[in-house]
C-alpha cells in the first residue's frame, strides 16, 4: 500500500469537497459527520494529519493523509511533533511542490544529520549514518513493539541506499568542509571519523531544532547543560555522551506521544472493521519478521 501525504491550505474546505467527490474514502461514521469533526479529530487527538487507508486509486491501493501545509512546515522546521518531519528525513517522491517544501526540508535534513552524529560513535560507515537517521523517527514508537517489521530500518536503508546518498550528500560535504567529519573509502560506500570533542559536540548540538534545545534546557539544566549569559542562544553541553543521552530522551518522548496520538486518531477515523483489518496486516507483518 503506497502512502501519500497531501499538504493543503485549508483542510476543512478540502475535506468538504473531497467528501462530495469521494465519500467512499471515509469510514461510514466519519462520512456522516460534518467536516469540522474530521479536522478536530486530526488536530485535537492526532498530530494534525487525517488518514484514509485502503483507498483504491488507478489500480493501486493507497493510504493518503491530509495535513495543513503550515503545520507540515512547522513540524519540518521545529520537530514540534516529529511525525511528518521524520518521514521527510527518508527518501520520498515529491510530486507537487507549490510551497518549496524541498528547500524547507534541507533544514530538516541538517538537523537529522546532526542528531545522528551525536548518537553515533567516533567511527562509523555511511550505512550506519543512514540507519541512524532512519531510526530517529522510530525511537519510542509504540508500533515497533508489536505492529512493525523489526527489520524495517534495515529494509528502508538497503532498499533506498543510493537515494539516501543523493539526499544527504550536501550535508556530508558541508560537515567534511567544517572539519566535523573525515571521510575515506569503504568498499561501495564511505567510512567516517568524527571529532567527538567539546567544540564539535556544541556545534552539532546548536544545529538541533530550538524546540528540542529548549526542552533539554528545562529538563536537564541541573546535570548536563549550562547556558552562558553572554551567549543566550548557544547551549553548551558537557560531553558528547551527555548530548547523546539528551537527544535520545527528547526524541523518544516526542515520538512516543505523537505515535500514540496518531494511532488513536487513526482507529477512530477508520472505524472498527477497517482499523482491525489495518492493524491485523501490520501485526502479521511484524510477527513474520520476528519468526523468520
Amino acid at each position: 500500500m503506497v502512502d501519500y501525504i497531501l499538504g493543503v491550505a485549508d483542510p476543512l474546505q478540502w475535506h468538504s469537497e473531497n467528501l462530495e467527490r469521494n465519500p467512499g474514502h471515509y469510514s461510514g461514521w466519519m462520512a456522516r459527520l460534518d467536516t469540522g469533526a474530521i479536522t478536530r479529530l486530526a488536530d485535537n487527538i492526532g498530530v494534525g494529519v487525517y488518514f484514509n487507508p485502503f483507498v483504491e486509486w488507478r489500480d493501486k491501493r493507497i493510504k493518503y493523509g491530509v495535513v495543513r501545509m503550515k503545520d507540515l512546515a512547522m513540524d519540518v522546521l521545529t520537530w514540534d511533533r516529529f511525525y511528518l518531519s521524520g518521514r521527510l528525513q527518508k527518501p520520498v517522491h515529491v510530486l507537487v511542490d507549490n510551497w518549496d517544501i524541498r528547500k524547507v526540508n534541507t533544514i530538516n535534513l541538517k538537523m537529522a544529520t546532526s542528531a545522528s552524529l551525536l548518537l553515533l560513535p567516533a567511527e562509523f560507515t555511511e550505512y550506519d549514518l543512514y540507519a541512524q537517521i532512519c531510526s530517529l523517527s522510530y525511537m519510542g514508537d509504540l508500533r515497533m513493539l508489536f505492529a512493525e517489521d523489526k527489520n524495517k530500518v534495515k529494509k528502508i536503508v538497503e532498499g533506498s541506499f543510493q537515494s539516501f546518498q543523493l539526499m544527504y550528500k550536501p550535508q556530508i560535504q558541508e560537515y567534511i568542509a567544517e572539519g566535523l567529519l573525515k571521510a575515506s573509502s569503504y568498499g561501495q560506500q564511505m567510512a567516517f571519523q568524527q571529532d567527538c570533542g567539546a567544540s564539535s559536540t556544541i556545534e552539532l548540538f546548536s544545529y538541533l531544532p530550538w524546540t528540542i534545545q529548549r526542552r533539554m534546557q528545562g529538563r536537564f539544566v541541573s546535570n548536563c547543560i549550562v547556558s552562558f549569559p553572554e551567549t543566550p542562544t548557544r547551549t553548551v553541553v558537557s560531553s558528547k555522551e551527555v548530548a547523546a543521552t539528551c537527544v535520545r530522551k527528547a526524541l523518544r518522548r516526542r515520538v512516543m506521544v505523537s505515535s500514540a496520538r496518531q494511532a488513536v486518531s487513526g482507529l477512530l477515523a477508520s472505524g472498527g472493521a477497517v482499523a482491525a483489518r489495518y492493524l491485523g496486516k501490520k501485526i502479521s507483518k511484524a510477527w513474520k519478521s520476528r519468526t523468520i
